[in-house]
């Protein structure tokens, strides 16, 4: 988008920061400062603005801007490491307040989407919306069976709305990665581009109908947590069907109370099945907020969750998810070491970073929390802290764990408001340590060995070529021109580890190969125990490859 094209847009957003007296964030942007000047003619004062504090008028002026910017207001709400907890609390209470689109326009789109007359497609289509959000709204239906449905429906025009007004984001925040004095610590653009993300996700009905059908296979038993049935003949990318189902909101206290349900063991509940969410499954949702966590109340004696809303969900690469877990237990058991130790091996640190100053500041930020009861401690605080801690040993986080940190700011959320004293720390960690178990038991790693084992047969033709190829070239000493000193070391480093790791396998090969000859040979009875010998040296020499 052009300057002269963006130029109204920006206007319009310093009038309203103006007018919510966010004077700080217009003195950031150099370029907003003489508009201050204009503050009469732009923007009359918001009444009481003034008395409330920075966090709700951002709060405001992001609702008055509209649904995009509540958007990115929702997500900057969980950047918790990169804003002030004030303002992150305010952000967080951010909901889509949109007024609905008509819902004649509802029924063109789904009869142009699906292809036929809604009266073929459903029994009853009711054009009176259930809910209306910034990208979608629900409508209630019946099918032709009998079942009741709920289909969704992304509103007109949607598509061109948001490109331009991320276009109007990308370009305040260009002016914020400028001018803005803690731009590097709050990264505007990655901001936006966040944003950006979350909102193409949303755009595509079909791609939240197979999140939902993931979730639902998951837990397939529906005892702990049950997802909405997809009906894929009524689903296109603008269009989604999914089962009514029936419930309160997870916040709607008093409901859950006059049920009869216990609170306390739906708050371990809902812990229980994030974790299994994200360590078992990999795959999580990622706005769990109550307003998308139902609680199903018409099961008094085995209370269940209802989760709604698939169109942010969350997954780690394996290696993440195994350090993330490590680290997790290791916090768990006070193991200052091995968490310092972990975020290196994780890849998450630079290897240069001295471990015994990252224990000492992993160390400080954990021991002021673990004075006080379990009970007491929030480890989705805790976690927060120790990410802002960890920038200084310039961490790099992933967006993936960034969406996981939101996710447990969610969770842990809502276990309180359903048991304020509910032990997070003791209902999390028999549940970790039971999925890492079964995770990566020797059964387990069998079976992923048999499931390899054709690829790997596969290859083996090809291994004496590749062996000779790499002695060649460390005989030969190639390398590829490097510029940068730094990577050359390192890959200087990682060249020396992989020639040790190549001369220990055949080593390794060579003590099979003996032990095969002496055994088969057994010409004196010692052989047997020289072969046995060869036999170890050649195990105990390939583990250690393996490790390099």
């Amino acid at each position: 988008m052009t300057p002269l094209k963006v130029l109204p847009g920006v206007l319009r957003v310093a009038s309203v920061l103006l007018a919510w007296r966010l004077d700080e964030l217009v003195d950031a942007a150099h370029l907003y400062r003489p508009l201050k000047l204009l503050r009469p003619l732009l923007a009359r004062p918001r009444p009481g603005a003034r008395e409330l504090p920075r966090g709700a008028r951002l709060r405001l002026a992001l609702t008055e801007l509209g649904p995009i910017f509540v958007k990115a207001g929702q997500v900057l709400s969980t950047r918790r490491d990169l804003i002030p907890a004030d303002i992150a609390d305010e952000l967080a209470q951010l909901q889509d307040q949109v007024p609905p689109f008509p819902g004649s326009e509802a029924r063109a789109i789904v009869e142009q989407q699906l292809r036929q007359p809604v009266g073929r497609l459903y029994a009853r289509f009711d054009e009176t919306p259930l809910a209306s959000a910034s990208i979608a709204q629900v409508h209630a239906a019946t099918l032709h069976d009998g079942h009741a449905v709920v289909v969704k429906v992304l509103r007109p025009g949607i598509e061109d709305r948001i490109a331009r007004d991320v276009a109007l984001m990308r370009s305040l925040g260009e002016l914020a990665q400028r001018w803005h004095p803690n731009a590097d610590k709050i990264r505007p653009l990655d901001v936006v581009a966040e944003v950006e993300k979350m909102l193409e996700n949303e755009l595509d009905l079909q791609r939240e109908g197979a999140s939902a059908s993931l979730l639902r296979r998951n837990f397939e038993s529906g005892v702990d947590l049950y997802v909405p049935a997809v009906h894929w003949e009524l689903t296109a990318e603008r269009v989604l069907t999914l089962e009514r189902v029936l419930g309160v909101s997870a916040d709607d206290i008093a409901a859950i109370d006059a049920a009869g349900i216990d609170r306390k063991a739906l708050a371990a509940k809902g812990v229980r099945v994030f974790y299994e969410q994200v360590f078992r499954d990999n795959f999580f949702h990622a706005d769990a907020h109550p307003g998308n966590i139902w609680v199903d109340v018409a099961r008094r004696e085995e209370p269940r969750f209802i989760a709604l809303d698939f169109g942010i969900m969350g997954s780690l690469p394996e290696a993440d998810q195994y350090w993330l877990a490590q680290n997790f237990i290791a916090l768990f058991e006070r193991d200052y070491a091995r968490i310092a130790q972990l975020h290196v091996a994780a890849g998450w640190m630079p290897a240069t970073v001295r471990l015994d100053e990252l224990e000492a500041a992993v160390r400080t930020v954990c021991e002021p929390y673990f004075t006080r009861p379990l009970s007491q401690i929030s480890l989705a605080e805790l976690v927060v802290k120790l990410f802002q801690t960890a920038r200084r040993f310039e961490l790099t986080l992933q967006p993936q764990l960034i969406l996981l940190q939101k996710t447990l700011l969610n969770i842990e959320g809502v276990g309180r408001m359903l048991d304020p004293d509910i032990d997070i720390w003791a209902v999390a960690h028999p549940v970790l340590k039971r999925i890492l178990r079964e995770r990566y038991s020797a059964r387990r790693t069998l079976r992923a060995i048999r499931q390899r084992l054709p690829e790997w047969l596969h290859a083996a033709p090809q291994l004496p070529e590749l062996v000779r190829d790499a002695l060649r070239q460390v005989a030969s000493g190639e390398r590829r021109p490097l510029a940068d000193p730094a990577e050359l070391a390192l890959r200087a480093e990682l060249a020396l580890r992989r020639r040790r790791a190549l001369l220990g396998g055949l080593f390794g090969a060579t003590a099979f190969g003996c032990a095969a000859l002496l055994w088969l040979a057994r010409a004196t009875a010692g052989s047997q125990w020289l072969a046995l010998g060869c036999l170890v040296a050649g195990l105990v020499t390939f583990l250690a490859s393996a490790r390099r």
